[in-house]
């Protein structure tokens, strides 16, 4: 009866702890699967090692050592184990070459680590010469998207999805000034997008939108917006104000450089962010929702048009870094049949990321000029996972991402709750949209404020 109830409780145990693995594979990996997956991968260590090549020959030294002794040929020699550390998504073990090794073997053999170990996903990459670092995850964080409680959003730095090895990927306006976007239907570009704009809501941020299908993903957040434009017509204009704008900022930047010989180094500036906090103009992020509807033309009348469009964003994408003005460009293609220019715009647009698309050529346009890896990647995401998509840059370095899903009214209601904070800008006031109705009910909001413009 005993041996009964024992084999019970055991298949009791089996059962829940399966459940917990499919119903909450965080809390079983920091229960049992990092226990499990530590005690794997020191007992295995030196045979996958031998076994996917990443193992040096004995030296010469100890080769003659082991004649003069008689003893055994020694064994290839692993790289040795600087630390092993657990996380609360898998492992990161930090690994110290041996003479001889590079880098690139372990990044190529990441994918037979990861069955070696029994792991989800294997990351390789390179901490300093001489060191490299394998970031496991023990299960697949890009199945449910759990962002954590607590992220800093600051100085135009937004978290906008989770990568494949657990760390947040951010948006850094500052490191990489402007970024395109790709993707099919239904792949997450707008999601992804709705994310972003709730992240920069709360931030000393000016919000411009060109959004040609009639407004209909970027009305609903206008109120955190200082310009939107929902047509083409519209959109030229706001593109001439806003490069007017640049001019004023490029302006102001000379005027107050103020080179002499008592001027410290340190104070000289070519950009806003070096300027006095009182003179330091707005930063502005221009977000184009589909580019593929400014550049198409269909009379000459159109073309006309389309020509202003494109040179004015390949002015902004060359010179609006320094005067804080960021490009974010969204479409499904954005290849050279678009017209001529656009292929110079893109080669301005530093930052990529490519949602599900549906041919190659597709995920050429992103990142057929930093890596072919990524663009395998672009191609293979799985249409039943939307939101999941490539990041990468001009570096040729990228990652698997996938975005939360940030619900319409959640975006709407942050943009509400932080429309005080939009700044008013001169040359786009006749582009400011009109704030909702909804937005002025039952709570007196205040009065849009200009800090940080001029």
């Amino acid at each position: 009866m005993d041996a009964l109830w024992i084999t019970l409780l055991v298949v009791l145990a089996v059962a829940l702890v399966l459940a917990l693995r499919w119903l909450r594979p965080t809390w079983y990996w920091m229960t049992f699967g990092v226990t499990f997956a530590t005690v794997r991968v020191l007992t295995r260590y030196r045979p996958v090692m031998d076994a996917c090549g990443l193992t040096v020959p004995p030296s010469r030294w100890r080769l003659a050592l082991a004649r003069a002794a008689n003893r055994p040929v020694p064994e290839p020699r692993s790289p040795r184990i600087l630390r092993l550390r657990p996380t609360a998504t898998g492992l990161v073990l930090r690994l110290k070459l041996r003479p001889g090794q590079d880098a690139f073997d372990f990044s190529a053999s990441s994918d037979r680590l990861r069955h070696s170990f029994a792991l989800h996903n294997v990351v390789s990459r390179e901490i300093r010469s001489g060191v490299v670092e394998l970031r496991m995850t023990g299960y697949d964080v890009l199945r449910r998207v759990r962002m954590p409680a607590v992220v800093p959003a600051e100085g135009l730095r937004v978290p906008v999805a989770l990568r494949e090895d657990g760390e947040v990927h951010y948006r850094d306006y500052r490191q990489v000034p402007h970024a395109l976007n790709v993707g099919a239907t239904q792949s997450g570009k707008s999601v992804y997008q709705r994310t972003l704009v709730a992240g920069l809501a709360p931030q000393n941020v000016a919000l411009v939108g060109i959004d040609c299908k009639n407004g209909v993903e970027l009305s609903p957040l206008a109120a955190r917006f200082t310009a939107l434009a929902d047509n083409p017509d519209a959109a030229v204009d706001l593109l001439a104000a806003l490069v007017e704008y640049m001019g004023r900022v490029y302006q102001l930047i000379r005027a107050e450089q103020r080179i002499s010989v008592s001027l410290p180094d340190a104070e000289i500036t070519a950009d806003i962010w070096d300027l006095p906090a009182h003179l330091r103009p707005v930063p502005v992020v221009l977000l184009v929702d589909e580019v593929a509807e400014l550049a198409l033309a269909a009379s000459r009348a159109d073309e006309a048009r389309r020509d202003q469009i494109v040179t004015h964003l390949v002015r902004l994408s060359q010179l609006g870094r320094a005067a804080g003005i960021y490009l974010e460009i969204c479409g499904q293609r954005f290849g050279s049949e678009l017209g001529k220019g656009i292929t110079m715009l893109r080669a301005q647009l530093t930052g990529r990321t490519a949602h599900r698309v549906n041919d190659e050529t597709s995920a050429n346009m992103a990142f057929g000029d930093i890596s072919p890896d990524a663009v395998l990647a672009a191609v293979q995401i799985d249409k039943d996972r939307p939101g999941t998509a490539v990041a990468g840059d001009s570096s040729g370095g990228w990652s698997r991402i996938r975005a939360p899903h940030t619900t319409l009214r959640h975006a709407v209601d942050t943009c509400n709750g932080h429309a005080h904070r939009t700044p008013a800008i001169p040359e786009l006031e006749l582009f400011r949209p009109a704030v909702p109705v909804r937005v002025l009910i039952g709570k007196v909001q205040p009065k849009a404020t200009a800090a940080g413009a001029f």
